[in-house]
């Protein structure tokens, strides 16, 4: 028999398949990876296309995969049918790589893996299987993949490298997931080749006109050229044969399948609608099925002949439509009959998720057995990470459910998962849904805590405290647990919200309601301390809540899962720990932050907790690390589709002085965040223009920005470092007002706190506000208290203000020594702007300052070349730098190389003294 999809379909096809050579060449001659998509519409030779990539790749090994529309709710069944001839070389990836693998196939019993995990698994896994020997990985009909198959393999076509591995997508419109890889657009065939294959395929002659209006109505389509006048009489040809112009090319293809299916004899219909309602291709299932619908073998061979299916070593249908018309042109009654049967002989022990799902299709109305059935496998599909899947499951067994407590309960888990999932619509449906059906206060408060979540997802919590605090309130008489954890919630998308709270629900409104939380039904953990001492906090007074914040800190992690702790690390290290101006519990509690979002492969996570680890960084003066930290939030945002605002980058660039950059990046963090609601953005992109052109010496431009930063006070909190900034500038024009309110407001954060960094910035601050011995005094307090902590970056600048406050009063000697030690601080941790501010006193003083040289070595090495030569330098092995990057081991061993040749060493252990020390040059 002849199935559309051989050499036929490849008439004419000369440049196409010239692009799919050169990609070969690439792949197998320069050792490079390549990543693709061809898109066309249905049967216009994708398909034929892929054959010829697969035949005409000397030395290479081939893996392929084909989504199956009735297969888009099985979790991983696209991935795993391309990977699974690779799984003996799962053991050489790193273990969370391996494990969220495993876990994901099956294979394993665990926490569900990030879905970023899996994609960094996938590529790492084609990368050990193209160390052997170049790999092309074909993956058909992309539009029918499961979500989770899908995401995973476009996060590895998006980050090959150097390996010899080939992806090749082949859709009719692609998908979202390969937004942004390359295209090859897939033509219907030229004129010339179109009537070569429809010359093949016609019984007798034909009229050059009709030809030719044949070829102009399909558009050259090869499969509308071989089906479409199959089944026609000479006399249909002759008279006048052409497409019915308003339908579309698919239907009218599909229509043509449905009418030969419709000559064929009953059991034949009987057998392709059996074998279309079956995604495994396996013809074992097909005939056990078969023989319980009482067809017999001879019911093949009827479809062999027509060249519409074959049942032999697999189940295979000349073409996806070819599939969709034998399932739809069976009766409801039929395609029942027929997932009943394939429930049948599906095994409930190996694959219970398929048979629950044929058992849902066979239903003809609710089933409540089913619906239960459906459940688990909705479990199933949570712990492999298959959140669509779940949903999808969850989805089926509401509308299987008659009793209306139990729909509206399962129709709230599948809003739950579809959320999970990024299907915000459906989701925003299902609680639709829910709603219509009798609910208890729990059920009633869960909504409010899911459309909070939508609304925190979509608008950055513009609209989430208020619906949090609803649910929290319905929450405290049916679980006080959650209620307050619901409200710590609220707290914690207040801050984020700030200044772009709707009326009513700002954060003073929310810490206030939030006063009516229920008490600890236990021993207060580290969540329970932190609620209530944040409550006290803006309830009380700036400094009420400072014991409990402490102890908060103190026992953060005690009795806590991974995921509580990812949940809350946030909370307690950039905004409670700087509350307290606990510099010690924050750099602590942020490399946790980091450490577990990495050990648990919790991606979504990693942005956030590496923006908290950056800034810890930078107080502590050590920029060199800030930047291989924001160059990873980078990486990991180009990866994960993060929204989350540049503020690593936006911090490191203003203390750097690259006013240039950091502008850019403020100018349009501001914009973003006022469009998402992001209000503290705005606050700390403010911030860091006031910091920028403090260091620059513009002190009009800085007390504007800190103003900006200032101008919503209701969390206090949120300004600790601009206010210090707006100190600074205010008492340098000469802004008595503004410099007495900054001054008043720091004096209420830091003056009830004990710590050297509180007490240290401001002695600093109100030395900028007094004058003669006090200021003396406290300048030298500043300098004492900051000296004994980590925080270089307060400590530069407190005696590079105290040497510009003696040069003013004529203590030239001591002017010098401050501004030496100031300046040589600040060239040394690369703050340029306030380097030069040293540099511009010191020479008032009559002395001089000289620059560092700066090694022009290393400028030669691309962005990815100096960060990973960076990692390489602090000791992280090849798979390690891979993790952290987003690329495979082996892409690094690539950069490696060429990061040796200019540098002109020869080994990583040489990296340390040729790599500078200066951020600036890197």
């Amino acid at each position: 028999m002849h199935l559309p999809g051989g050499d036929a379909d490849l008439t004419g096809r000369h440049a196409e398949c010239g692009a799919l050579d050169q990609l070969v060449a690439a792949i197998v001659q320069v050792g490079e990876s390549r990543a693709l998509v061809l898109h066309g519409e249905a049967g216009v030779g994708k398909t034929a296309l892929l054959d010829y990539l697969a035949e005409h790749a000397p030395g290479c090994r081939v893996a392929r995969a084909a989504g199956v529309q009735s297969e888009m709710e099985l979790a991983f069944a696209g991935l795993h049918q391309l990977c699974a001839p690779m799984l003996d070389r799962l053991e050489d990836l790193p273990p969370p790589q391996r494990d969220g693998l495993r876990t994901a196939f099956g294979l394993n019993t665990g926490p569900p893996p990030d879905r970023f995990l899996i994609g960094l698994a996938v590529l790492s896994l084609l990368s050990q299987v193209a160390e052997e020997r170049p790999l092309v990985c074909l993956v058909d009909d992309e539009q029918w993949l499961d979500q989770a198959s899908a995401q995973a393999l476009a996060f590895a076509a998006r980050r090959l490298g150097s390996e010899s591995v080939g992806l090749v997508f082949a859709a009719r419109t692609p998908s979202v997931d390969l937004a942004g890889l390359p295209e090859l657009a897939v033509p219907g065939l030229r004129d010339e080749g179109a009537r070569t294959l429809l010359d093949s395929v016609l019984t007798g002659p034909i009229d050059g006109r009709i030809r030719d209006q044949i070829i102009a109505e399909t558009r050259g389509n090869p499969l509308a050229l071989l089906e479409l006048p199959r089944g026609l009489t000479a006399a249909e040809l002759a008279g006048g044969f052409g497409l019915p112009g308003p339908a579309p090319l698919a239907g009218s293809i599909e229509e043509g399948f449905r009418r030969r299916i419709g000559a064929l004899p009953h059991q034949t219909r009987r057998l392709l609608s059996l074998a279309a309602a079956d995604p495994t291709g396996d013809p074992a299932l097909v005939w056990r099925a078969a023989a319980r619908l009482g067809i017999g073998a001879g019911a093949a061979a009827p479809a062999a002949d027509a060249g519409l299916a074959e049942l032999g070593t697999r189940v295979r249908f000349c073409h996806p439509l070819a599939r969709s018309a034998a399932y739809h042109s069976a009766s409801t009654h039929d395609r029942q009959r027929a997932h009943q049967a394939l429930a049948e002989v599906t095994d409930q022990h190996l694959d219970p998720d398929r048979r629950a799902w044929h058992q849902a299709r066979a239903a003809p109305g609710p089933d409540e057995d089913i619906a239960t059935e459906l459940e688990r496998s909705a479990g199933r599909a949570l712990a492999r990470g298959g959140l669509a899947a779940a949903a999808a499951f969850l989805n089926q067994a509401a509308a299987l459910t008659l009793d209306p407590a139990r729909r509206a309960e399962r129709a709230l888990a599948a809003a739950q998962a579809k959320i999970q999932a990024g299907a915000l619509d459906a989701a925003r449906d299902l609680l639709a849904m829910a709603e219509s059906g009798p609910l208890g206060r729990y059920q009633r408060a869960s909504i409010d805590l899911m459309r909070a979540q939508l609304a925190f997802i979509t608008s950055r919590g513009a609209q989430a405290p208020p619906l949090l605090l609803k649910a929290a309130e319905k929450l405290e008489p049916v679980d006080p647990e959650l209620s307050r954890a619901t409200y710590l919630d609220a707290i914690s998308a207040a801050i984020f919200t700030g200044r772009l709270a709707e009326p009513g629900s700002g954060i003073l409104e929310v810490a206030r309601q939030a006063r009516t939380a229920p008490p600890a039904a236990h021993a207060p953990r580290a969540p329970d301390l932190l609620l209530d001492g944040l409550t006290a906090h803006f309830n009380e007074g700036y400094a009420a809540g400072f014991p409990l914040l402490r102890e908060s800190l103190a026992v953060f992690g005690d009795g806590m899962s991974a995921e509580e702790e990812l949940h809350w690390l946030w909370l307690a290290s950039t905004s409670a720990a700087l509350r307290v101006w606990d510099y010690d519990r924050w750099d602590a509690l942020s490399v946790r932050h980091v450490r577990l979002a990495r050990d648990t492969g919790a991606l979504s996570e990693l942005p956030l907790a590496l923006t908290s680890r950056t800034y810890a960084l930078l107080l502590a003066g050590d920029l060199t690390a800030a930047v291989t930290l924001t160059d990873e939030i980078q990486t990991v945002k180009e990866a994960t589709g993060s929204g989350l605002a540049p503020y690593g980058a936006f911090g490191l660039a203003a203390l750097r002085g690259d006013e240039t950059r950091a502008l850019a990046l403020i100018d349009a963090t501001v914009e973003d965040a006022a469009r998402r609601g992001e209000g503290v953005g705005i606050t700390f992109a403010e911030w860091a223009n006031a910091m920028l052109n403090n260091g620059l010496g513009r002190y009009d431009k800085a007390a504007a920005a800190a103003q900006r930063a200032c101008a919503f006070d209701d969390d206090l909190g949120s300004l600790v470092w601009a206010v210090p900034e707006l100190i600074e500038a205010a008492a340098r024009t000469g802004m008595a007002e503004a410099a007495a309110w900054a001054g008043d407001r720091l004096e209420e954060m830091a003056g009830a706190t004990d710590t050297d960094w509180g007490l240290g910035v401001l002695a600093r601050s109100r030395a900028l506000l007094t004058e003669g011995e006090t200021a003396d005094r406290l300048y030298r307090e500043s300098i004492a208290r900051l000296g004994k902590t980590r925080l270089r970056l307060d400590l530069a600048r407190a005696h590079l203000l105290y040497g510009e406050w003696l040069r003013r009063r004529r203590r030239r000697l001591d002017a010098r020594e401050q501004l030496r030690t100031a300046h040589d601080m600040l060239e040394t941790m690369g703050m340029a702007g306030f380097a030069e501010r040293a540099r511009r006193e010191l020479r008032a003083t009559g002395a001089t300052a000289h620059q560092r040289a700066r090694s022009t070595r290393q400028q030669e090495l691309t962005a990815q070349e100096a960060q990973i030569a960076r990692l390489a330098r602090d000791g992280l092995s090849n798979p390690e730098i891979g993790t952290r990057l987003y690329i495979s081991a082996h892409t690094v061993q690539y950069h490696l190389r060429k990061v040796f040749t200019k540098l002109g060493i020869t080994s990583r252990s040489q990296l340390d003294r040729v790599l500078p020390s200066d951020p600036r040059s890197q």
